[in-house]
């Protein structure tokens, strides 16, 4: 009897083991955690924006995870909002994203809720005014209080590692299609800005527009969205030029400058 009882506790155990085994066999590890040998991802660029038409995968109307039902966004387009950034990591790495692509934390890429795949977006950490642009290709993260799960690269340049989570502002890049940019620079009457930075303290911008306003002989401005400031350069006239002094920029100590036709 007491062997029989024995074979029987083996079996309910092996039973258990091989149910929770089937349930967290699509990731290899059971808990999120960041790399242990990590590559050095400060200098990982951001996100190029471009026209993207939105994926198959991943943009189904409306949906439902644990319980809650979720509505997929037509457009990005003029998206803003502020909230909590999360990250994700190791549990997700090589695993597929919700539109069919490989996750990869190295990238600068995000999951959000809502937004329609892919998005561009612009992440700005709150508290200390870094900014990313990140690819959106996943759905998450299905907590209440959050709004964005960054990947590693992403969370690391906003430095929020160590914190977890961030109070961020975001605002989608959107391009309408890419026919419009091309038509629009054959007539020659686009107008070019560069993005430089953003930041909530508009008189360190200001300071830092005579800067670069004297030493690259291009006029700027400053623009204001949700208390967050935007330093731009510009006009310019010319496709060629601004994509010039955009990379010039980029190798001068300012990394995140991009490009906006108006």
């Amino acid at each position: 009897m007491q062997r029989t009882n024995a074979l029987a506790v083996i079996l309910l155990a092996s039973i258990l083991a091989a149910c929770s085994s089937s349930q967290n066999s699509r990731y290899d590890i059971a808990d999120d955690k960041a790399p242990t040998s990590a590559p050095d991802v400060s200098k990982v660029e951001d996100a190029h924006p471009k026209f993207e038409p939105y994926s198959r995968g991943g943009n189904k109307a409306n949906y439902t995870v644990l319980g809650k039902n979720y509505q997929v966004m037509d457009s990005g387009e003029g998206y803003q909002e502020k909230g909590i950034a999360s990250w994700y990591g190791a549990k997700f790495h090589g695993h597929l994203t919700s539109n069919g692509e490989t996750y990869d934390m190295y990238s600068m890429s995000a999951a959000h809720k809502s937004l329609p795949l892919p998005s561009y977006v612009r992440v700005t950490n709150l508290k200390n005014d870094k900014t990313v642009i990140v690819r959106v290709n996943d759905r998450g993260p299905f907590h209440e209080d959050r709004l964005i799960d960054l990947s590693y690269a992403a969370a690391h340049r906003l430095d929020m590692l160590k914190t977890g989570t961030a109070n961020v502002s975001l605002e989608v890049i959107y391009i309408a299609n890419p026919e419009s940019i091309a038509l629009a620079e054959l007539k020659g009457t686009a107008l070019h800005f560069i993005q430089i930075v953003a930041s909530s303290n508009k008189t360190r911008l200001d300071l830092l527009a005579n800067e670069l306003e004297k030493k690259y002989q291009v006029n700027s401005r400053v623009q204001e969205s949700n208390k967050l400031y935007r330093l731009q350069l510009g006009p310019i006239g010319q496709a060629q030029l601004a994509n010039k002094l955009t990379e010039t920029l980029k190798q001068q100590g300012y990394p995140q400058s991009y490009l906006i036709t108006e």
